[in-house]
């Protein structure tokens, strides 16, 4: 049988760090494949992070971050380690020393990251499912950009040990499969708890995530969705006087003053060896100040209380994933940059509440996937992965 490589049409997989687990276990995920986002360890297998110079400056690791067993275990074989965006600090996945990962479901557009290899993988149908990660909307946009299903979990739920961070406070380990059964299979096991099925749940349209989109596109997105949940009179809620850019900026703010305490040191050593807009990013956190950082922090109590109020138990939101299709490979840096701070946006409320957050592959637009999003309570992951498998 070939080799994943012989097989990767789309430049997902990482050739400096060849591994390949192959699972006889009889489980749930029994004779599902799988690829794994290069910045989890797997032993004795390179922890590339995206970016050579940190391959190069760290060891092997002698350990392998607990889920991987538990896939394996559920009968799920392990094909390869997936590209990232450099050190997992961009939503495009473009990288400037490994090369962008071919989004087949738009081939002149970017396929979104950082989890770029994983969901390329997925979409190309290398795999039948591969493990991301989100902090500030990793699996979440290529998702939306590859036209598969992504998931972000409730921020703490699943761990991270032996897992490259970004930001703690925000990191979370997330997955892609192309179909929903497959996307709570995977959560069942990594969960370890079984689907739910909950009273009629209730869902509410966000106000001013949807008035970022054109008029038009938000009527289809909200038609797309209201179809797919059997649900045609979803009721619409707001934010309030508060602001989505203020809480895009608050995310900024908070997520780049993590990165910075956590890489700073090493990162001053290697700007040098740093592609385009990764410097600059890494740049800009340095810049952060603690009174900034303080401010922030009382910000992200405000947007909590916002969110807790709109979110119950068994209420849902819907919102656009991203702000728009993905962008297209020869796009100019400066509309690159701006397509990243409008998606923030969207992708920051989950990030700053800790939120789970499915996106579907609802809609196309000129030819190219767009991805509307269910956000839901925290510790709602099952009950949000068990309702869109089997929508009313």
């Amino acid at each position: 049988m070939p080799t994943i490589f012989e097989r990767d049409h789309v430049n997902a997989f990482c050739k400096e760090a060849p591994i390949e687990i192959l699972s006889s276990a009889s489980g749930p995920l029994s004779g599902l494949t799988f690829g794994v986002k290069d910045i989890f360890d797997i032993i004795n297998v390179p922890t590339g992070f995206g970016s050579p110079a940190w391959l190069n400056s760290h060891p092997i690791p002698s350990k392998s971050a607990p889920f991987i067993s538990s896939l394996v275990d559920a009968g799920a074989s392990l094909l390869g380690k997936t590209h990232t965006d450099e050190l997992t600090y961009s939503i495009l996945g473009m990288n400037a020393h490994y090369g962008t990962p071919l989004n087949v479901a738009a081939p002149d557009r970017v396929p979104g990251g950082s989890s770029s290899g994983s969901a390329a993988a997925v979409a190309a149908k290398l795999v039948d499912f591969a493990i991301g990660s989100d902090t500030g909307g990793s699996v979440r946009t290529p998702a939306s950009f590859c036209g598969i299903y992504g998931f972000r979990p409730t921020h703490g739920r699943i761990s991270l040990e032996n897992a490259r961070p970004l930001a703690k406070s925000f990191d979370s380990l997330g997955w892609f499969a192309r179909d929903p059964e497959i996307l709570l299979r995977v959560g069942e096991v990594l969960f370890n708890e079984t689907r739910t099925t909950k009273s009629k749940p209730s869902f509410s349209f966000l106000k001013e995530a949807f008035d970022l989109l054109p008029a038009s596109v938000a009527k289809q997105a909200k038609e797309a969705i209201a179809l797919r949940l059997g649900n045609p009179q979803i009721t619409t809620v707001s934010i309030g006087n508060h602001d989505l850019q203020d809480w895009a900026e608050t995310f900024r703010i908070l997520q780049g003053a993590e990165i910075w305490e956590e890489h700073g040191s090493w990162a001053k050593d290697h700007f040098n060896e740093m592609g385009p807009g990764i410097k600059e990013r890494f740049e800009a956190a340095s810049l952060i100040t603690k009174e900034q950082k303080q401010k922030a922090q009382l910000e992200q109590v405000e947007v909590i209380s916002t969110m807790n109020h709109l979110l119950s138990e068994n209420t849902y939101l819907i919102l656009p994933t991203v702000i728009d299709i993905a962008p297209r490979l020869n796009s100019t840096a400066g509309e690159l940059d701006a397509f990243r701070k409008n998606s923030f946006k969207l992708l920051c409320i989950a990030g700053l509440c800790g939120l789970p957050q499915v996106s579907l592959p609802l809609l196309t637009i000129q030819d190219a996937p767009f991805g509307i999003s269910i956000l839901g309570r925290r510790g709602m992951d099952m009950a949000l992965l068990s309702e869109i498998h089997a929508p009313n």
